[in-house]
């Protein structure tokens, strides 16, 4: 899906990007569906679920204490499947209240929801009064296990559950103005910040669920304290050290270190300091979010050891570890990862929450200047093995996202593990913010789509105002307003999948081969109202394929136009999808379908299929299987089981014709 090859940005770039606030984008189109979907069904939905499994039961002060709660998990809409699962989940409730709330945060921005707000303001009335005079705040720790805080940060995700409060608390006041949450995670960071650190007295920790380190920069980007950066790169930089952390805090409760689940720190990257990491290991969302907090730290303190160690370890995901889908982590076992080139479709893991924090991580490279090596696989997450774990409707979810079903892999609503939901629909609910970047004197677009931005630039007030049908058409229009003729750099993304593309300014054509730079053309000029930029990108229907280490793609192909994948489903094409084939020579069509799915562009050819009608019972035969001509019809993999339940493939075999 991308050009894995592009080399990084000089390791002396010292321009940093940061993303728009959510409330500076106002996306329309096929972006704008999915967020007004999140908006309209979601952001409720979430709500009440966390009602449902007694969520709030557990953070109200005026309740009695629920204690320890069975989760649940549901397939079905009309009830409740109690499951005998562990209550480890009800550890990081917290974090589901955060992500809810960061959820309903952008949701209530693009569409009024007075009965949500005021749900939320609720809840955020019942942190305030769950907070303790000192600052700190965890539910699990004050309601559930009290007088044991900050003893297993290994296991127990104390950091990792503030850190979704804060993002929650960064939302609701970027989205709503409202800034009570803001000032109660304000005191929790401040409480953590005398707790932790290099300091004679404090604790030299780290969570072994990482994503407090993302959360503070946003912390301190909002607010303008440099504290929280500060404490942000502690966590980075302590991470691994020896003597290891976690090993002196499981002998001071007295508990073996090396009696733990997974037995090895590789699980939560604790295994080296990070800037001796090279390689992508264990949880992949853990991995995902401390890498993520590694770009903000290496953007915000330009630190070049940083870039290193995270440009190692890009390569080593993308060359490597990732799913066709900008999906990772092919193993329930751990979560995460394997080994190289170990990418099973059936039994692909691949969490949504996987993938969600990838687009993170690639966002925040995105912090360190315009490479399309990072924006690519943004968008090849986005559009791919993220969104699909979101129903078209916005009700049901995946947890994981296979690439091949035999019909028993379903959506459901909800998991008794539901960090997936809110993770998905907060994503969805702020995607505007991955569209640009902004620095003193740039404006880079990473995404295409109708939308219109506004920023503050070069000293001057500019607004982007895009008009495309991207991603179902590569003809994208950019025009552009400012307060008064501002000089500024306009980067623009030329896709890796794009084979040819041409770029005009107010109708004059631009040299796209002396303007670009790691895969961004770049328009210096002094801009004025009413200027007019078109990009159009070839968008023709191809065929993908794998390394050969890749040993379960051999001999297959799998099909792919623009930024979204493509898969078969049974209910457009009926008999085993095991089957089919499609032959090197035959011709992909391409076909605009608004009616079907909200609007898509399917993909169809002439295969083949093998038959079994005249084997008679048999399982084996010395004879091959008769063949038959057979129309084959793919649609986008982030649309698949939004209609009958039935078998879905991504790789297809591949025949010569």
């Amino acid at each position: 899906m991308t050009n894995a090859s592009t080399a990084p940005n000089e390791i002396a770039t010292r321009t940093r990007f940061r993303p728009p606030a959510v409330p500076q984008i106002d996306v329309r189109g096929f972006w704008g569906d999915r967020v007004d979907a999140v908006a309209a069904r979601t952001a409720d939905i979430l709500y009440d679920r966390c009602v449902a499994a007694r969520m709030l039961e557990q953070i109200d002060p005026d309740r009695p204490s629920p204690g320890v709660v069975i989760p649940f998990h549901s397939m079905s809409p009309t009830g409740n499947e109690f499951t005998g699962a562990t209550v480890t989940t009800q550890m990081f409730w917290d974090s589901d209240w955060g992500k809810t709330i960061e959820t309903a945060a952008y949701s209530l921005y693009r569409r009024r929801n007075p009965e949500l707000e005021k749900k939320i303001d609720a809840v955020i009335d019942m942190y305030e009064k769950l907070q303790q005079p000192d600052g700190y705040l965890s539910s699990w720790y004050q309601r559930i296990q009290p007088g044991l805080r900050w003893t297993n940060l290994r296991d127990c995700h104390e950091l990792y559950c503030a850190g979704h409060l804060i993002e929650g608390a960064v939302a609701y006041y970027q989205a709503t103005g409202k800034r009570k949450l803001l000032d109660i995670l304000s005191r929790y960071a401040d409480h953590i910040g005398d707790t932790f650190g290099p300091e004679p007295g404090k604790k030299r920790g780290y969570c072994g669920h990482e994503e407090i380190e993302l959360a503070l920069v946003k912390l301190g980007r909002v607010t303008g304290e440099q504290k929280y950066l500060d404490l942000a790169k502690f966590f980075i930089d302590e991470r691994g050290q020896e003597p290891h952390y976690f090993d002196q805090e499981a002998r001071a409760r007295g508990a073996d270190p090396k009696n733990f689940h997974f037995k090895t720190y590789e699980y939560n990257q604790s295994h080296k300091p990070v800037r001796e990491q090279d390689k992508v290991v264990g949880h992949a969302v853990r991995a995902m979010y401390l890498y993520s907090g590694m770009a903000d730290v290496a953007t915000e303190y330009g630190d070049d050891t940083l870039r290193v160690a995270l440009d190692r370890l890009w390569d080593d995901l993308t060359q490597k570890n990732l799913y066709l889908t900008g999906g990772l982590g092919p193993s329930a076992a751990n979560e995460g990862f394997t080994a190289d080139y170990d990418l099973p479709n059936e039994t692909a893991y691949a969490e949504t929450c996987a993938a969600v924090a990838l687009v993170f991580w690639a966002s925040r490279m995105l912090g360190m200047g315009p490479n399309a090596r990072y924006g690519d696989i943004m968008e090849q997450a986005l559009y791919n093995g993220s969104i699909s774990g979101l129903s078209l409707d916005g009700s049901r979810f995946f947890y994981e996202n296979p690439l091949e079903s035999r019909g028993r892999h379903n959506r459901w609503i909800w998991h008794r593990c539901p960090c997936c939901p809110p993770n998905i629909g907060r994503m969805v609910a702020s995607v505007g913010s991955y569209f640009y970047g902004q620095s003193e004197d740039a404006i880079a677009v990473h995404l295409y789509g109708d939308n219109t931005g506004r920023f503050e630039v070069a000293g001057g007030k500019v607004t982007l105002a895009q008009e495309s049908r991207y991603p179902w058409d590569g003809a994208i229009a950019i025009g552009v307003e400012t307060n008064a003729p501002l000089q500024f750099k306009l980067h623009l993304r030329i896709p890796g999948w794009c084979r040819k593309a041409s770029l005009t300014v107010n109708g004059e054509a631009v040299d796209l081969s002396a303007s670009s730079n790691n895969g961004y053309a770049t328009l210096d000029r002094r801009w004025k109202s009413g200027d007019m930029v078109k990009l159009d990108l070839e968008m023709d229907a191809r065929r993908i394929y794998a390394n050969p280490n890749v040993r379960q793609d051999l001999g297959r192909v799998a099909l792919a136009r623009g930024p979204m994948l493509y898969c078969v489903e049974e209910v457009d094409n009926r008999g085993g999808l095991s089957a089919l084939s499609l032959p090197v020579d035959t011709a992909l069509k391409i076909v605009d379908e608004p009616s079907l799915l909200g609007g898509i562009v399917s993909l169809t050819a002439t295969g083949e299929a093998e038959l079994a009608d005249d084997w008679n019972g048999g399982l084996y035969r010395s004879a091959p299987p008769r063949k038959t001509s057979a129309e084959v019809k793919a649609v986008p993999y982030f649309a698949w089981d939004n209609r009958e339940p039935g078998e879905m493939l991504v790789w297809l075999r591949e025949s010569k014709g």
